[in-house]
C-alpha cells in the first residue's frame, strides 16, 4: 500500500469514530455526513439539520492530503485527531496543523507545510 492510499484509509477510519448514526435528542432532520473525495484528497465530516428553529450546518472535521502530507484544516473534536492519526501510524512529519497560523507551525512539533 502506497503512502497516499494508507493516509486515505487511516483518515476514513478516524472519521468513522466521529460519525453519528442517530440524531441527538431534540434535533429534527439532523444528520452527520462523511464526505470522502479520494481523487482530490478532501475529507469532511459535517453536521447538517435543524434544532428547534435553528439551522445547523457545520464542519466538525476537514482534512486534506496535499503534497504527500495530511493537512488538518478544521478539528472541533474534544481530543483532536492528530494523536489518533499518530496512533494509527502517521508520522508527525506527515501531519500539518493547517488551522494554526504558518508562523506558529514550527512550534507545534508537527510538519510546517
Amino acid at each position: 500500500m502506497d503512502k497516499i492510499t494508507k493516509f486515505q484509509s487511516i483518515i476514513k477510519s478516524v472519521f468513522q469514530r466521529y460519525h453519528r448514526d442517530e440524531q441527538p435528542e431534540g434535533y429534527q432532520e439532523y444528520e452527520t455526513q462523511m464526505v470522502s473525495d479520494d481523487a482530490n484528497g478532501h475529507y469532511y465530516l459535517m453536521d447538517i439539520g435543524w434544532h428547534d428553529m435553528q439551522r445547523i450546518h457545520g464542519c466538525l472535521l476537514h482534512v486534506d492530503i496535499k503534497n504527500g502530507k495530511i493537512w488538518i484544516q478544521q478539528d472541533w473534536t474534544e481530543e483532536g485527531i492528530a494523536d489518533e492519526l499518530i496512533a494509527a501510524g502517521v508520522s508527525t512529519a506527515d501531519i500539518v496543523l493547517a488551522f494554526q497560523a504558518p508562523y506558529k507551525r514550527p512550534h507545534t512539533g508537527f510538519a510546517t507545510a
